[in-house]
C-alpha cells in the first residue's frame, strides 16, 4: 500500500557500501524500518542528509504489513532546520533526544497526540533562541506521558523525596537509592507543570541540573527496562558544563 506520512528520523545504519537501514517514528504507521538502497551513490534520488537524527520528513512509502524493512518512494523535508544543524548544543540535544525515542519508542502502530507532541517539540528546539539547559529535561518528563509513566506531581513542603520506582514523591527517603531529594525534587516539580516555554525561566545550578537529568535517565530505566543505556548522555554533560 503506498502511503503519504510524515516522519522523524531516529538512526541509520550502513548496509552496504551503498545502501543503509533507516528507523523512523511514522505518524501513520509509528516505528518503522525502512530498507534505502543505494542512497549513498552519487546518482541516488534520495539525499542521506535528509535521515539525520530528529530530522523531520514527509515519506511516501511502500507499507506491507508483517515486512521487516519497508521501502520508501520519495522522501522530502517536512520542515527545513533553521538552527539545529549549525548550533552544537542544540544538534547535542537533538542526538539526545533521537537516541532516547530510538530505545524508548517500539511500538508499531499508530499514534496521533504522541507524533504531534514530538514534532512540534522540536520544531521548539530549533526556534528556541534562549533557555537550551531546561529543553531536555522538560522533554524527558513529559515524554514519559506517552510512554505511560508520568510521574504524580505530589510535591509538598512535606512531601519533598521523588521515588522514582513508585513515580510520586513522598515524605519519607526511600529505602532505595532511586530517589531525588531537596532542591532537585522541587525544580522536577515545576517541571513537571505544562509549559509553553519549557520553563526556560526556572534557575537550575548545572550540577542541579545533571543530578535531574541523571535521575530521569534512571526513572525511565526503571520503568522502561529493555531501554538500554543511553551513551549521549556523556556527551549532553559535557555541552551543558
Amino acid at each position: 500500500m503506498l502511503t503519504k506520512t510524515k516522519a522523524i528520523a531516529l538512526h541509520h545504519i550502513n548496509y552496504s557500501d551503498t545502501s543503509v537501514i533507516l528507523t523512523a517514528y511514522t505518524e501513520a504507521f509509528g516505528r518503522l524500518s525502512f530498507m534505502l538502497q543505494g542512497i549513498r551513490r552519487q546518482n541516488s534520488k534520495m539525499n542521506l542528509n535528509l535521515f539525520q537524527p530528529l530530522f523531520l520528513t514527509e515519506l511516501e512509502v511502500y507499507h506491507k504489513e508483517q515486512r521487516e524493512l519497508q521501502k520508501i518512494r520519495e522522501a522530502t523535508n517536512a520542515y527545513p532546520f533553521q538552527s539545529i544543524p549549525y548550533d552544537y548544543r542544540k544538534r547535542t540535544i537533538a542526538l539526545f533526544i533521537a537516541e532516547v525515542l530510538y530505545k524508548s519508542l517500539q511500538e508499531e502502530e499508530s499514534n496521533p497526540d504522541l507524533f504531534g507532541f514530538l514534532f512540534n517539540h522540536i520544531k521548539m528546539l530549533d526556534l528556541k533562541e534562549e533557555g537550551l539547559g531546561n529543553f531536555h529535561l522538560y522533554f524527558l518528563v513529559h515524554l514519559s506521558k506517552y510512554l505511560g509513566f508520568f510521574p504524580q506531581n505530589n510535591y509538598s513542603r512535606s512531601f519533598t523525596f521523588f521515588d522514582m520506582q513508585n513515580g510520586k514523591f513522598t515524605p519519607l527517603k526511600p529505602v532505595h537509592n532511586h530517589f531525588l531529594e531537596y532542591p532537585n525534587s522541587l525544580h522536577l516539580h515545576e517541571l513537571l507543570k505544562p509549559s509553553g516555554k519549557q520553563h526556560e525561566e526556572i534557575s537550575i545550578k548545572r550540577e542541579n541540573r545533571l543530578q535531574i537529568l541523571h535521575g530521569l535517565l534512571d526513572f525511565y530505566y526503571l520503568h522502561n527496562p529493555g531501554m538500554g543505556h543511553i551513551k549521549s548522555f556523556e556527551i549532553l554533560k559535557e555541552t551543558f558544563r
